[in-house]
């Protein structure tokens, strides 16, 4: 299996590569590492890394059962899946020291969901100011530090 983001810089400029199958499943199959951007997994849900995040920190969490919806999930993996939402809350706040969250999930293709077959929740610390021309108009992120270094400051964050 292809490591995720090596290199990564390379997907920004020339266009990512993707892996067959889903991103979180394949994910599962590999060892937590910086290649597979995994941080924590519970017993029904993982936390990961967003490859192209919005904002460094840009974290998901996602059920270990592949399921295209919330309600076709457990109650338990719903409930876990909240719990490490609230964990990952905590964490950013100690790494990042944001001043807000956004949380959301695109449920389904119409609604943008990049990974449409595999549910999934957006942690996403914000700032004041941090939509600016750049990402407005310019249809461009910039960020000020590597994907390997938010995957580090999250991954020790966590304990």
């Amino acid at each position: 299996m292809k490591r995720l983001f090596s290199p990564w810089r390379k997907a920004y400029i020339e266009g990512y590569e993707k892996d067959d199958g889903c991103i979180f499943c394949n994910a599962l199959a590999q060892e937590d590492s910086p290649q597979n951007l995994v941080i924590h997994r519970g017993r029904r849900a993982l936390v990961m890394v967003n490859l192209f995040p919005y904002t460094n920190g840009h974290l998901m969490v996602a059920p270990m059962a592949h399921q295209s919806a919330l309600e076709d999930l457990d109650p338990e993996t719903r409930a876990e899946m909240m719990e490490l939402t609230s964990q990952a809350l905590a964490v950013l706040k100690k790494v990042y020291n944001p001043q807000a969250f956004n949380l959301g999930a695109n449920i389904g293709k119409a609604a943008g969901a990049g990974v449409p077959d595999h549910v999934h929740l957006h942690i996403v610390p914000r700032w004041q100011g941090d939509t600016n021309f750049m990402s407005a108009v310019g249809e461009t992120r910039v960020l000020p530090e590597t994907i390997e270094e938010t995957y580090k400051r999250v991954r020790d964050g966590w304990g």
